[in-house]
């Protein structure tokens, strides 16, 4: 028989952050990988709104697709990665790619939303820059053809 799981321990040590909101969007989980990534300890984070980590600029559109997944009981990105900008706690902003779950009552309906989390900041950064220097030399054989014809 294998070993039983201590799944408090297994969130405690991941290395991706691993967030839950409850059904009104107040953070009840913020593990040590949260508080690498954002900058909030635990203590500062939990009970708080997501709007500590969202940009404000994309606030309205969290909610309104927050508070419809907590109605309907359904997410429209399924097992999909998403990515999304972020800000830290000193108002950096950086590039997360995460994976929705709901955490359904025995009903069936939802009472909170966890998030597993990861930093792509430095992958997006370095992927914008390959297509830039792309950009760039694909516009100087353009020219070199350009001129030799």
């Amino acid at each position: 028989m294998p070993a039983p799981v201590d799944l408090n321990q297994l969130v405690a040590a991941v290395a991706d952050a691993v967030v839950v909101t409850d059904a009104s969007g107040a953070i009840a989980l913020w593990n040590a990988a949260a508080e690498r990534m954002f900058g909030f300890a635990a203590s500062e984070a939990l009970g708080q709104s997501l709007d500590l980590i969202i940009p404000e600029r994309l606030r309205q559109r969290h909610w309104e697709g927050f508070h419809k997944t907590m109605l309907t009981g359904q997410t429209k990105y399924g097992t999909d990665l998403l990515r999304v900008p972020a800000v830290n706690k000193g108002g950096r902003t950086l590039s997360i790619a995460f994976t929705v779950a709901l955490l359904p009552a025995p009903d069936g309906q939802p009472t909170a939303i966890a998030a597993v989390i990861r930093d792509e900041t430095a992958r997006f950064s370095e992927e914008r820059a390959l297509r830039k220097r792309l950009a760039e030399l694909e516009a100087q054989l353009a020219e070199r053809s350009a001129a030799s014809s």
